[in-house]
């Protein structure tokens, strides 16, 4: 009994920072993606990277794990989840508690270029608003982020 507490214990310490909860993905996955998608857009260019970055059933989705591309300016030029959204400057969009995360997604993309951003958003898979990472990398004139549920 002992030693397979201490098993379960030592699975858990090491699933800490990269496994999710309840099969949404994990940290490591949205980075991995993020990545990805990056060089699926330098690779085949901008047109076709936005496109398949936009396709649902492409390979930018899995579960809650979908990518966004934003223009430095706050335009949505690639989106996972909505295609609704693409086009759309959302500069002044906030989330639940008023924070303006499109705003600070932009700043943080000029100032830092790689950077995890915290706000509340819909998951696509539960339907509710939830806590949110959104992991992000600079490309060029945009950033290509994709972002974990809590």
């Amino acid at each position: 009994m002992h030693n397979r507490f201490l098993i379960s214990l030592i699975a858990a310490a090491a699933c800490a920072g990269a496994c999710a909860k309840d099969g949404n993905a994990s940290a490591d996955e949205a980075t991995a993606m993020v990545k990805k998608g990056i060089a699926f857009i330098k690779s085949n260019g901008k047109d076709k990277g936005y496109a398949e970055i936009s396709n649902k059933a492409g390979q930018f989705n899995d579960r809650d794990l979908y990518l966004v591309v934003y223009g430095l300016d706050g335009t949505v030029r690639a989106h996972g989840a909505n295609e609704k959204m693409i086009g759309k400057n959302l500069i002044e969009l906030k989330d639940v508690d008023g924070k303006p995360f499109v705003k600070e997604r932009v700043e943080l993309a000029q100032s830092k270029g790689t950077f995890w951003q915290d706000y509340k958003f819909t998951n696509p898979v539960s339907k509710k608003i939830e806590p949110k990472s959104m992991y992000c990398e600079r490309l060029d004139d945009s950033a290509v982020c994709g972002g974990i549920y809590k």
